[in-house]
């Protein structure tokens, strides 16, 4: 009976065949001219895009779910080549495309329903790959196959048809051919590979998914020891050989390695900056190329020495925010993990002896600590178990468990965003988008973020002041207790960052050390839409929908409450480096296909669209910029970024003598109420730098002690040092006319006189605006001064509605001269001495 059933089987099988041949002759009758090379499809390999820094550095490259590197049959280690003949075809080189016994086992295997392996050939496999559907299981597909495997065989040799073989197939998560396999799963080139490496990468060929060392290491492991078998069968190599191979790959294999797919995996020496490039070709080219497939080159504006450094910085930065944010919140926040992790980390420090563990979690019963632990020692422990035992569900509880607990966790990390322009150009030649680019945490914070940016928003409505001829740098201010009415009534009274008040001072001082109440004086003069405008305008944003939305017509509107992006406010200070022109920023300068040829110039369409624009590039005056340097400026030399720009130390270099200079800087700092955001932004006349730290969930603070100044200064200044090594001088412009310098009083802001003994201070003035009055205040009685000077503050904003506020104010304490007590003459010249907390650069 089994014999009749067996002749059965076989008669079937030749009928499956001859109708196969029959099929495929009219197939292959029904073609035209298939012996034409021209009607052959040439092969043309998916290949990823090569992004380059500014010096043609390689930082990474783009394959999405194809990540490919071509490499010649020649340059792979035989071991490889026999490793797939073993596996997949053993009469590759002697069949002619097809196998009439694998197919008819095949056939028998679906018959029976037994696993007799795959009835295709080599060259079968790359012709359904290149010119079918493979998930498609029809006759009529492998007839396709089929006829496509005939022509490969009568186009190619053996070798390139084996070369392609090994450049194309699927071999793993987004990585195709040996080349992207081995770099994937082994971290090096193909042509490194070792014999059991090789035997490992050939069973992906058949079924990526179920042989996934990374995944499933026993199931690979049993698979890679059949093939080594099969080569010892076929003569490819010796026990010996095989066995010491396998040892060594096992003995040194890391079980606690996950898969992930190669996007994540690839090698990018600026990823923050690489997501950048990749979602705005995203927007160029969307629908006409494909960057993933098509092998295109892209010529970036990074300078991999600036990104380098920013991120070293950053992370400086980052850790020392956090280690004083957990420091500063450790005795109030309750350990959200402790009932939880803790626990768990305990029976396993049982149950594997991990005594050390166990000991560190009863020393450390603290989150983080926790966290941490849980992170470096248990999470590996879990995942070497679940695959040493094959238990994938532990795995996954597991990592789902800490997934939840890190997204609680996440609200109370310190994140931060740099971004780096050159003025002349709009090159951004680096960017920070957080603390660690990965798969959960792809915020480009430096580009997409909306944050208020505090007092660092103060200079772009001071433009405006300066430009209404109402105030120049040196318009004497009075920083004293104000009440401001809204439009519809209220009572705003606002407060400086320190809590106390200055009095009397001039207008560059009111804005280095960072004042509030005087800034909102300035916002009340010029008005609101002086002030909208101008810093819509500096800001880029140009539809009247979203300056509405953007800028609130309220008095904390001066106070940088507004919502804007670290590139939006680097635009804005580089601006005022540019002589007041637009500054573009941008990051792609062009792109180029495989072969060459330009597809897309951006860096010559912005140039020329800046030349056909003309006068009308200019944002500010060239005069109402170079007025705004010098103010700023002065938060450099006396303000809030004195600390970080190490009162100067940082901004001093040699020139090829070896003679020292120190390059002109310009900048402010801003932290936003509650210190919930620490911001400085500056610039020299080659870059601009913004640099910002806070939360991605509103809620917390920073503190008190890690305010603009304090935190995002020293960044700033350190990264302003290390880009200008080897720079020359470099000085802002000066315009040729329409400015003119004067050396006033530093008490008053008048003309000197002879008697003026308490200081002077040059600053630039829009011509016209120069101080034409003489100082009153060292050549007056002292009655006249008093009169003259009290006057101002007599207002009727001191003319409190509440009790509270009234007993909330701490007033300066006034000199006898200002009281009508008689006093000693030399009180004259300490008429600005009031008795207000010294000024902290450190605070803003």
């Amino acid at each position: 009976m089994a014999r009749i059933f067996g002749h059965i089987i076989t008669v079937f099988t030749m009928v499956v065949i001859v109708g196969l041949g029959v099929a495929l002759g009219f197939s292959l009758a029904e073609t035209i001219n298939v012996q034409s090379q021209e009607n052959f499809r040439e092969f043309t390999p998916a290949l990823p895009t090569k992004i380059l820094d500014v010096n043609g550095i390689v930082v990474t490259e783009f394959s999405a779910d194809e990540k490919r590197e071509l490499v010649t049959l020649s340059e792979l280690p035989r071991h490889l080549i026999d490793a797939v003949l073993a596996r997949e075809d053993p009469k590759f080189y002697s069949h002619r495309g097809y196998s009439i016994r694998g197919i008819g086992r095949a056939v028998y295997g679906q018959l029976t329903g037994q696993n007799l392996g795959g009835g295709s050939t080599i060259t079968q496999q790359v012709a359904g790959t290149l010119y079918t559907n493979r998930a498609e299981k029809t006759v009529s597909r492998k007839i396709r196959e089929l006829w496509w495997a005939i022509q490969m065989e009568r186009r190619y040799t053996k070798n390139e048809i084996m070369e392609i073989y090994l450049n194309y197939m699927y071999m793993g998560p987004g990585v195709y051919g040996v080349e992207a396999a081995s770099k994937y799963f082994f971290g090096h080139s193909a042509r490194e590979l070792t014999l059991a490496e090789s035997a490992l990468l050939v069973i992906q060929l058949s079924s990526p998914a179920r042989y996934n060392p990374l995944d499933n290491p026993n199931v690979a492991r049993g698979r890679q020891e059949a093939v080594l078998n099969r080569m010892i069968m076929f003569g490819s190599t010796t026990r010996e050989e095989a066995d010491f191979s396998m040892h060594e790959y096992w003995d040194n294999y890391d079980y606690t390695r996950a898969s992930v797919a190669a996007y994540y995996q690839r090698d990018d020496a600026a990823p923050w900056f690489s997501e950048y490039v990749r979602r705005e070709l995203d927007s160029l080219m969307y629908g006409t190329m494909d960057y993933y497939r098509d092998g295109y080159t892209v010529y970036t504006t990074l300078d991999l020495n600036h990104q380098n450094a920013a991120e070293r910085f950053m992370q400086q930065g980052l850790a020392r925010a956090n280690r004083e944010f957990a420091a500063a919140n450790s005795n109030t926040r309750l350990m959200q993990t402790e009932d939880q992790i803790i626990p768990i980390i305990n029976l396993l420090s049982l149950c594997f002896d991990m005594n050390g563990l166990n000991e560190t979690t009863a020393r450390n019963p603290t989150e983080q600590r926790a966290v941490n632990r849980y992170i470096k020692t248990l999470n590996p422990a879990v995942d070497m178990a679940a695959a040493i035992f094959g238990i994938p569900e532990l795995k996954i509880i597991t990592g789902t468990a800490f997934n939840d607990m890190a997204k609680i966790a996440q609200q109370n990390i310190v994140e931060g965003a740099l971004i780096c322009i050159e003025n002349d150009t709009g090159r951004i030649t680096a960017i920070i988008g957080g603390s660690k680019f990965d798969s959960t945490n792809q915020l480009i914070r430096a580009t997409q973020a909306k944050i208020m940016p505090g007092s660092a928003f103060k200079p772009l409505y001071y433009s405006a002041a300066i430009d209404s001829r109402l105030f120049t740098a040196t318009t004497l201010l009075y920083d004293v207790p104000i009440v401001f009415h809204t439009e519809d009534g209220k009572p705003y009274l606002p407060i400086n960052y320190s809590g106390g008040w200055k009095g009397p001072l001039l207008l560059y001082e009111a804005l280095a050390t960072s004042l509030n109440i005087p800034a909102l004086q300035i916002l009340d003069t010029i008005g609101f839409d002086a002030a909208i405008n101008r810093s819509a305008a500096l800001l880029g944003i140009t539809d009247p929908a979203a300056i509405r939305k953007t800028f609130p017509r309220v008095y904390p509107l001066g106070l940088g409450i507004s919502s804007v992006s670290p590139l939006q406010m680097a635009r804005a200070f580089a601006i005022f480096a540019n002589q007041g022109r637009e500054v573009t920023p941008f990051a792609i300068r062009s792109v180029e296909d495989r072969t060459g040829r330009v597809v897309l110039d951006l860096e010559r369409d912005i140039r020329e669209e800046k030349l056909r624009n003309g006068s009308q590039q200019q944002v500010i005056s060239p005069q109402n910029a170079y007025i705004m340097t010098n103010l700023l400026k002065k938060t450099i030399d006396i303000g809030t970024l004195a600390s970080g720009s190490g009162y100067g130390s940082k901004l001093v270099f040699s020139d090829a003598d070896g003679k020292k200079f120190r390059m002109p800087a310009a900048g402010k700092t801003g932290t936003t109420q509650d210190w919930a955001d620490a911001w400085a932004v500056g610039y020299t006349a080659y870059y601009t730098i913004a640099v910002w730290f806070g939360f991605d969930k509103p809620g917390n603070t920073l503190g008190t002690h890690l305010s603009g100044a304090a935190l995002s200064g020293p960044v700033w200044g350190d990264l302003i040092r290390e880009i200008h090594q080897n720079l020359p001088f470099r000085d802002f412009v000066r315009p040729t006319s329409g400015i003119i310098d004067v050396t006033v009083c530093a008490k008053s802001g008048l003309l000197k006189t002879s008697a003026c003994n308490q200081g002077e201070v040059t600053m630039p003035f829009l011509e016209g605006t120069q101080p034409q009055q003489y100082c009153t205040i060292h050549s007056a009685s002292p009655a006249l001064i008093a009169e003259s000077r009290i006057q101002p503050m007599r207002t009727d904003a001191l003319a409190l509605e509440s009790d509270s506020l009234v007993y909330g104010l701490t007033m300066p304490t006034l000199p006898a001269i200002l009281t009508g007590i008689s006093a000693p003459a030399e009180v004259e010249d300490d008429f600005y001495d009031f008795s207000f907390p010294a000024y902290n650069p450190l605070l803003d």
